[in-house]
């Protein structure tokens, strides 16, 4: 934020200073006043720490702090002396825009009045300070003062890239289940779904592949969204799979295209369009089978990872948060976890040397394949099931020995 300041001289303190009819004495004797001008600034000060840019007003006379400190200064009366206006083209000397709303305050000597709202880049906010408000007509000659500030515009230029898609293999199940969208910035809300084609073969966008809802599914810092592909077009017996087919089809090759037009949150374009090309393989309706990975462990003593082989791809963001680590007494081994080899190798570094001794690792019963498929339950079930996907604690484990 830009720093905008304005220094005002006013010769008629005395006036400013008048008493008004609320007030139990003058607020100062008139004999010293006369003769010595208004004197003070204004200023525009910048948010910290996640806060909101503020007006301030500094060096006003003791008299005037004394008489903004009074009990009747109420904020309808607070808005007569200091006021925050938003410029806009709607405004007309007929209906100008209300003040904006704020809290007005005074602590060591400065006035201050802060918007309930940041700012908004790209809009000109105009401060009015009116100390005659304070002195009804008698101080005419003082005020009101304005100083106008200018926030600019954000920067626009595109700097915002898909970063990663997951799965990241070039073949996939025909039931795929979901696709994970990463981003190197926060994004945009709403309207996702203009922004993301699956083409096939020649280039024609395939009809309503994925689970168009309302609720975006996005993570806390909108950095990540999760895409379904429409379920209706993955079980067999369901009505939008015999009408229209699979979204996927065996043998093909289609391509996930995300759209440059699409906005991250600061409102600027992504930096470039993002293709994914695949080629889709059968289908996988088998459960995974911890009984199945590979574990190769480390020695003990050293910081070297323990590496897990899938037997398959696995979901990145399950596989990333739904195995543990215990050590010999049951504690959780803390650490680092990294997916590698399109989604088939999990690797843990942990953060302190290995202990030697049983290990297990533990892996929640929640975790899913490409295709949805969780330990002992395929995703296809019976087309009369109703089927609550709901985390829980259930979990199994694989034994392993650290030397």
């Amino acid at each position: 934020m830009t720093r905008t300041v304005g220094v005002f001289i006013v010769a008629a303190l005395a006036a400013a200073c008048a008493p008004s009819s609320s007030d139990p004495k003058p607020a100062v004797p008139a004999a010293r006043t006369a003769a010595q001008p208004l004197r003070f600034s204004m200023e525009w000060v910048a948010a910290t720490n996640g806060g909101v840019a503020s007006v301030e007003v500094r060096g006003l006379d003791s008299a005037l702090l004394r008489r903004l400190e009074q009990p009747d200064m109420t904020a309808e009366r607070w808005a007569r002396v200091l006021a925050v206006f938003a410029e806009s083209s709607e405004a007309t000397p007929s209906s100008p825009l209300p003040a904006m709303l704020g809290a007005h305050s005074v602590a060591g000597g400065v006035v201050r009045f802060t918007p309930r709202f940041p700012l908004e880049p790209g809009v000109r906010y105009r401060a009015v300070f009116n100390p005659s408000a304070l002195a009804g007509q008698r101080a005419k000659r003082a005020g009101p003062f304005t100083l106008v500030h200018f926030v600019p515009p954000r920067d626009l230029s595109p700097t915002t890239t898909v970063s990663a898609v997951y799965p990241s293999a070039n073949v996939l199940p025909e039931n795929l289940l979901k696709f994970y969208l990463h981003f190197s910035a926060p994004m945009s809300r709403g309207g996702i779904y203009e922004h993301i084609k699956l083409l096939d073969s020649a280039g024609k966008p395939v009809d309503l592949p994925f689970l168009e809802i309302d609720e975006e599914l996005w993570n806390p810092d909108r950095t990540r969204l999760t895409l379904f592909i429409d379920p209706g077009r993955i079980k067999r017996g369901v009505k939008p799979l015999e009408d229209i087919g699979p979204a996927l089809a065996e043998g093909r090759f289609f391509t996930l295209v995300i759209a440059a037009t699409w906005k991250d949150a600061a409102g600027a374009p992504l930096k470039e369009e993002f293709r994914k090309a695949f080629r889709v393989g059968p289908q996988d309706r088998e459960p995974p089978d911890p009984a199945k990975w590979s574990l190769a462990p480390p020695a003990a003593g050293t910081r070297e990872p323990l590496v897990v082989g899938f037997n398959k791809p696995m979901d990145h963001a399950l596989a990333s948060r739904m195995l543990r680590v215990t050590s010999p007494g049951g504690r959780a081994v803390e650490g680092d976890v990294v997916l590698s080899d399109f989604e088939r190798r999990w690797s843990f570094t942990p953060d302190e040397p290995w202990a030697a001794g049983p290990h297990q690792l533990v892996v929640q019963t929640t975790i899913e394949d490409l295709a949805g498929n969780n330990i002992g339950k395929p995703f296809e079930v019976d087309q009369f099931e109703r089927v609550e996907r709901r985390l829980t604690t259930s979990s199994v484990s694989r034994a392993f020995e650290i030397r």
